[in-house]
């Protein structure tokens, strides 16, 4: 028989303590006045691991815990432990899990009577590449007294999502940055730039001060268009406007204001700020030094505004939903871009001889952003539609829609079509041409989608293939619309069961068009799994949500990620926007709000959402056992398949 341990073999001196690579820690966390989540923390010294609780036979020791049963308390689901990560582990010569440097476990409770302490103990195996230490078992002791009020998801998986805030930061910034630079190709802020660059090196008694009142110039823009983003965060908070989002009334009044805009855009009219503001501002611009300085800096900002004002608009709308810092780092990578360019062409006003002239392109730049503007505007009117489940703006009309917008802009790019402001032209630019072709190409590529295409390419913006009056395309009637009370969730598909749906169970239906089945209600999708033993699969959703019909219609119909869905998992979708009223005996207080009742469907799910998984962001995607326990950590947006399917593999594995 092989030895499975390895022993570490010394000299030990004269009273020298036994060697222990592995400490334990403990905490707390108070979720409410009777459930808690005692954390065992083990700091592990470089070059040695230990495993997870779950080991295949014939592997290492797993870690495992035992807690002191007593009728004060009891445990609600399984230990939960971090993602780790597998190794070939050579001295067991397998594939296993394993935890280096640190690992967090983590056993939720609810006390039935009051306690000071849980008491409970670890057993362990302590491992590196070429040897083992004996199995140990230590004891570990829980203060609830010491307990800490829970800010968020302590279950495993944290630091994931941290990073994904990271990146929708990132993105939110370079998104905002290419806005700005799209903004100073305006008429009322190009122009404006060199202008702005002689003040500065002329009035100035030396070239140094000629740039260092440059640099304050672009530094005060930066600062006012970030306080803007501040007061946005402040005045709205980030849960208020992630229910903005979602909100019908909002929706449709941003619709108007974008198509207004559009409309000014176009050249119908012209949109600015009271006169006697830019007056005043001005004025106060006179006075010199920075506060001078400053104030030009406003008057910009004033005076571009009805060009400035759409863009910016629409970027702390699309930034203020994802909430924090979003709205702040969105102004600030806007003013950034606007403000480059005065700062760099006053150190090197050389460079000012290479800009182009002022001249009809602008018009051309702020006509485009009209049409741009026009598009944007049709997807809040269709969330809207699909919150109120009307099925006025489905995804045939929306993408026809569209494809007179680009097709407009594609003529009026090529000439065809001249607008108010524009100049006579015997002849287009190359640029103009290429921007034409560019849209002229992107209107074809729409076209497909009224027949029943994907459109990968703006899955975020359309209404989802489900939504739509042929949801396995045009001419396929797999599954044909019924004339009955329609469910939510269905997308049009009728109560009634087809003979498609036959077998389809109580509360469930099929989703076109690759027809995986769904519940929409949690009970009854969590009484299925139970049945048919397997995983659920959480889906936290909107109708309105853009990255749920990017994961919907990009990630979910990937091979390998499909068949999960419809053969390993029970999908359960819950939406959190819809609007349909529950029962009377369905409507209890809210716990969030004391006092007000839940009336709505998506408020029960929104209210279950933050209070379980301490989050009301969508898409969220939890995967649970039949006893509602999560069997790896949340994941939100996951864009990519394989990591998607990576996740819901890691889950299943854990619920086996």
């Amino acid at each position: 028989m092989v030895c499975l341990f390895s022993f570490l073999s010394w000299t030990a001196p004269v009273n020298a303590q036994i060697f222990d690579p592995v400490k334990w820690t403990t905490a707390v966390e108070k979720v409410s006045d009777t459930e808690y989540h005692l954390i065992a923390t083990a700091l592990i010294e470089k070059d040695w691991h230990i495993y997870s609780q779950n080991v295949d036979k014939g592997g290492p020791i797993p870690t495992t815990f035992f807690f002191t049963e007593s009728a004060d308390f009891k445990r609600l689901g399984k230990v939960i432990e971090e993602k780790g990560h597998t190794i070939q582990d050579a001295t067991f010569n397998m594939q296993v899990k394993s935890f280096s440097d640190k690992a967090k476990f983590v056993q939720k409770i609810k006390l039935e009577n009051p306690v000071k302490t849980v008491k409970a103990s670890v057993e362990f195996m302590v491992c590196m590449d070429t040897r083992c230490l004996p199995p140990k078992e230590v004891d570990l002791v829980f203060d609830l007294n010491k307990a800490k009020l829970t800010k968020g998801n302590t279950v495993a998986g944290g630091s994931a999502k941290k990073d994904k805030g990271t990146k929708g930061l990132w993105s939110i910034f370079i998104i905002a940055f290419l806005s700005g630079f799209t903004a100073l190709l305006t008429p009322c802020v190009f122009p404006m730039i060199p202008m702005t660059v002689s003040y500065f090196t002329k009035q100035s008694k030396n070239k140094a001060k000629g740039i260092s009142n440059a640099i304050l110039y672009g530094v005060f823009i930066i600062v006012i268009y970030v306080l803007l983003g501040t007061v946005v965060t402040k005045v709205f908070g980030s849960e208020s406007l992630n229910e903005l989002s979602t909100n019908v009334y909002f929706n449709l009044v941003f619709f108007v204001i974008l198509v207004v805009f559009a409309a000014s855009f176009l050249g119908a009219f012209e949109l600015s700020l009271p006169s006697s503001w830019s007056t005043k501002v001005d004025a106060q611009a006179d006075r010199g030094g920075f506060l001078g300085i400053f104030f030009m800096a406003l008057a910009l900002a004033i005076v571009s505004f009805s060009c400035t004002g759409p863009i910016v608009g629409t970027l702390l709308v699309e930034s203020a939903t994802q909430g924090g810092l979003a709205p702040m780092i969105g102004m600030f990578g806007f003013s950034l871009a606007i403000a480059l360019p005065f700062t760099l062409f006053a150190i090197f006003p050389g460079w000012m001889n290479s800009l182009p002239k002022s001249g009809g392109w602008l018009n051309t730049v702020k006509v485009v952003l009209g049409f741009l503007e026009l598009a944007f505007a049709f997807k809040f009117l269709s969330n809207a539609d699909l919150v109120l489940q009307l099925h006025w703006l489905e995804r045939e009309v929306f993408l026809a829609i569209w494809i007179a917008i680009f097709g407009a802009l594609a003529l009026y790019l090529f000439g065809k079509i001249t607008l108010p402001h524009d100049s006579p032209q015997d002849r287009i630019s190359v640029g103009r041409l290429m921007l034409g072709l560019l849209s002229l190409t992107f209107t074809i590529y729409m076209l497909p989608g009224m027949w029943g295409a994907p459109l990968n390419l703006i899955s975020a913006f359309p209404p989802a293939q489900h939504y739509s009056e042929s949801p396995y395309g045009v001419g396929y009637q797999k599954l044909a619309k019924i004339p009955a009370q329609p469910s939510f969730g269905d997308f049009g598909v009728g109560s009634e069961k087809t003979e498609h749906e036959a077998g389809v169970p109580e509360g469930a239906h099929l989703m076109p068009p690759h027809d995986i089945l769904a519940f929409n209600d949690y009970d009854k999708g969590l009484a299925y799994a139970r049945k048919v033993n397997k995983p659920v699969l959480i889906d936290f959703t909107g109708q309105a949500c853009v990255n749920c019909r990017k994961m919907e219609q990009n990630v979910w119909p990937q091979d390998k990620v499909l068949s999960v869905l419809k053969n390993d998992v029970v999908l359960i979708s819950l939406y959190v926007d819809d609007r349909r009223m529950l029962a009377e005996e369905d409507q209890v207080e809210s716990k969030l709000r004391p006092g007000k009742k839940l009336k709505r469907i998506g408020e029960k799910w929104t209210e279950f959402q933050t209070i379980k998984y301490k989050t009301n962001s969508q898409p969220y995607y939890v995967l649970i056992d039949a006893d509602e326990n999560s069997l790896v950590a949340p994941v939100a947006y996951t864009p990519d398949a394989e990591e998607y399917y990576n996740w819901l593999q890691s889950g299943i594995k854990e619920y086996k």
